[in-house]
């Protein structure tokens, strides 16, 4: 089998462990150069190749039915694509849009190929570990997105009335616009840090002073 060219070998050393090598004849898999802003896979197609970035940069999305956009994640060159190798792993559709946001060149590796790059440990682990290091990113995004305001503005909503408050976690949610399940780990928040006690359907205010800093971020 060839060695890989630097350009590969520098990004991405595990493809001089995997078969068939890019550089290998019949291989079928040479560079492709687009311009800017081309969509290279969209929300709930099918994949059709794994993407190898050599220049550029691809922007990873989610987008909603009215239009809103949510940057998940850029693929440089050097890293792999977590929304990619998840749609090749389980056959199913792919869960963002990749666009790239400037001149881009890549390799786009065919499925089959892809499965079988995955039976080299070194290929394999690479893809893994990218698997962990994303899954931290976007943990931080959904705090960010989730909780973004939402404890200052759960904190104003608990003021004003009274200590003892009867009140349910859904109730709570329904005012704020957000699920149950985000109210919930706040206020235990709000519990560890002594500012409340919980109880079922009851919220009793410890230190209101410490509610009231936090309610007064919003207007910061």
């Amino acid at each position: 089998m060839n060695a890989a060219p630097p350009r590969y070998a520098d990004l991405y050393p595990a493809l001089a462990h995997c078969s068939p090598h890019p550089d290998a004849p019949g291989s079928g898999i040479a560079p492709i150069q687009v311009p800017a802003g081309t969509e290279l896979f969209s929300e709930n197609a099918p994949c059709r190749g794994f993407p190898l970035v050599l220049e550029g940069e691809v922007k990873v999305s989610r987008h909603s039915g009215d239009g809103r956009s949510l940057e998940l994640y850029r693929v440089v060159p050097g890293e792999l694509c977590l929304v990619s190798s998840a749609c090749l792993f389980r056959s199913q559709p792919l869960s963002a849009s990749g666009v790239t946001t400037r001149p881009t060149t890549l390799l786009l590796i065919p499925p089959p190929v892809f499965n079988q790059w995955l039976e080299a440990p070194a290929f394999r682990n690479e893809v893994l570990g990218l698997f962990a290091e994303r899954m931290a990113d976007l943990t931080g995004l959904i705090d960010a997105v989730a909780f973004r305001k939402l404890d200052q503005r759960l904190a104003a909503a608990l003021l004003g009335r009274g200590q003892d408050i009867g009140i349910t976690h859904q109730q709570l949610a329904d005012e704020l616009g957000t699920v149950r399940e985000i109210v919930t780990r706040l206020l235990r928040r709000f519990e560890r840090e002594g500012w409340v006690e919980l109880a079922r359907e009851h919220i009793h205010i410890i230190d209101s002073a410490a509610l009231r800093t936090m309610a007064a971020a919003l207007q910061a």
